[in-house]
């Protein structure tokens, strides 16, 4: 198992060595799947440095959750040799608002047009657009993966049938 592991290692002592911020924060779950979280406010540092030193430079998808006191968004990328390195970041859900990385990863943005509308976070750059994956008819306000939502409003104005 370790042999297994050693770009991972290699990966991870790099990343703690650049940004000791991490410590505690870069686990590597098992051969080719690494998982680092950073703080907001380095995000944008951390993640330039995953693709540009470590050639992270397939966006395989990005993933939001509700964490009930906060959102995270979970970026899930990959590198020439398989890797799998998840970037994870907590935004506050008293302002749910991040930023796109359209710029970097232009097939990013359907993803975050799903975080969008299902989470209720705004993404800040996001271009124009139709809504994904609910229709342009939702009713406003309403986002179906928050762990607080109840569908009320749908199901009074299906007659019900939600």
């Amino acid at each position: 198992m370790m042999n297994d592991i050693k770009k991972e290692e290699a990966i991870s002592a790099e990343l703690l060595t650049e940004f000791p911020f991490l410590g505690g924060n870069v686990n590597i779950q098992r051969a080719r799947r690494l998982w680092v979280e950073t703080p907001a406010d380095k995000f944008d540092a951390v993640f330039r440095q995953i693709i540009d030193r470590f050639s992270f430079r397939i966006l395989c998808t990005i993933t939001g959750q509700d964490e009930k006191d906060f959102f995270s968004i979970i970026y899930h990328l990959s590198n020439d040799n398989g890797i799998i390195l998840n970037l994870k970041v907590k935004v506050q859900k008293s302002n749910p608002k991040w930023k796109s990385i359209g710029a970097q990863f232009p097939g990013g943005i359907i993803y975050e047009r799903e975080i969008a509308d299902l989470f209720g976070i705004q993404i800040e750059g996001l271009p124009p657009g139709s809504r994904y994956p609910l229709p342009d008819n939702w009713p406003k306000c309403q986002y179906p993966l928050r762990k607080d939502w109840q569908n009320t409003s749908l199901t009074s104005k299906a007659g019900g049938n939600a």
